[in-house]
């Protein structure tokens, strides 16, 4: 990707009904999910989730699958309508003078909302920073629920497709590995949506 990205945008791999985020888990919690189609225990519903719709800022996470507790990278597919009810209701980690009132108005947001996001760096193919940023999504409490039980429509294993790309990518052979890559496009996010997670394009 070039410079002309916008600095937040929402880029995804997604069809008219559903989008896919990326988790990665131990086997522990990665076999059961994936058995039942959504994730049950021993995951725990009670503690905040982290869901990733860039492939290469999961992989920069978990270390292309091989960090201890993350050697299982699942794409969860979801229902757009509940990913976007998520964003909807989301808050920023993080205080920004163009999208709250003030900071008092964020910090009660912060503490009300169950639905937290963030705008971390993007990463290039060898997980450097690019200048634009990816979207990572924290749910907790009642969005989690919602999550597991109604916004997920199935998991996929992509452990076998991290190894892959990072195999191409050590041999040196970026443009093999770019070609595993998801294709990941603009997510067109409602303008209301936008803007309450700060979007920019």
């Amino acid at each position: 990707m070039d410079d002309a990205v916008p600095l937040r945008q929402v880029r995804a791999d997604f069809d008219d009904n559903t989008v896919v985020v990326y988790q990665a888990y131990s086997p522990h919690i990665a076999e059961p999910a994936l058995a039942a189609g959504t994730f049950v225990a021993p995951f725990k519903v009670e503690r905040m989730t982290w869901i990733k719709p860039s492939f290469l800022w999961m992989m920069y996470r978990c270390g292309w699958a091989l960090k201890p507790g993350q050697e299982r990278v699942l794409a969860v597919r979801l229902r757009r309508s509940g990913f976007e009810r998520a964003l909807a209701g989301a808050c920023l980690s993080h205080f920004d003078r163009k999208v709250h009132t003030d900071h008092d108005e964020w910090a009660r947001r912060l503490r009300t909302t169950t639905v937290r996001v963030q705008w971390d760096p993007e990463r290039s193919i060898r997980l450097g920073q690019l200048p634009h940023r990816s979207l990572q999504v924290g749910i907790s409490g009642a969005a989690v629920r919602a999550y597991t039980s109604e916004w997920i429509t199935g998991l996929t294993d992509v452990t076998a497709l991290a190894r892959q790309v990072h195999t191409a990518v050590q041999a040196g052979d970026l443009d093999a590995a770019r070609g595993l890559l998801p294709v990941e496009r603009p997510y067109p996010l409602p303008p209301d949506v936008a803007a309450a997670v700060g979007a920019t394009g």
